[in-house]
């Protein structure tokens, strides 16, 4: 039968693709509006594509179905994945779930969900991964990290810390630094004074 309407079949919805909204993807043509991950629905385009057969999915849902499977194939630099993705609708029965601790306490949902979280030694508060940084051993939130006597916002390159404590780099000298004149101590003109 002959393709009066012009173009092609789109490979997701078989409805005629015209020229001007074709996207082609391993000889196969969509519309811009079809191209989409075949697991979680995201809009796709030339970048973020992987096709395995007839199928397209985003590098992330591919690389759950179809990549490398155990300890150490996270979807990120230096973290493990215990995403199966079954709420895509991704068959993955051969990966092992992770063995969950038994607590005899009650703790929270968050907690259960997260583990223990660290307190931040300013406040008392808890500390969460999203808002933790860490200085002189302990875990800070980003508001916390601050200079312990001028209240200066510190970051890594001007921190020290003494006792517990958070000191900028200038406090921590003239406080704990060595005393004297030249060492940021009583300068030579308010000796003489």
């Amino acid at each position: 039968m002959p393709n009066w309407g012009g173009g092609t079949k789109c490979g997701a919805c078989d409805k005629t693709v015209y020229h001007a909204e074709e996207i082609q993807c391993n000889g196969r043509s969509f519309h811009k509006t079809c191209f989409h991950c075949m697991a979680c629905r995201k809009a796709l385009d030339s970048t973020t594509v992987a096709a395995h057969e007839s199928e397209i999915y985003c590098k992330a849902c591919y690389g759950r179905k179809y990549g490398p499977k155990g300890i150490g194939y996270g979807q990120g630099a230096g973290c493990l994945s215990t995403d199966t993705g079954e709420h895509l609708g991704l068959d993955l029965q051969h990966s092992p779930k992770p063995a969950r601790p038994s607590t005899p306490t009650n703790p929270s949902k968050f907690a259960k969900k997260f583990g223990d979280v660290e307190k931040c030694p300013r406040c008392g508060k808890s500390v969460y991964a999203a808002e933790k940084i860490m200085g002189g051993g302990k875990p800070w939130h980003k508001t916390c990290f601050r200079c312990a006597i001028c209240g200066k916002s510190l970051e890594s390159t001007n921190v020290t810390d003494k006792d517990g404590e958070i000191y900028c780099k200038v406090c921590y000298a003239k406080n704990f630094g060595p005393k004297g004149i030249g060492h940021g101590g009583l300068t030579q003109v308010e000796r003489v004074e």
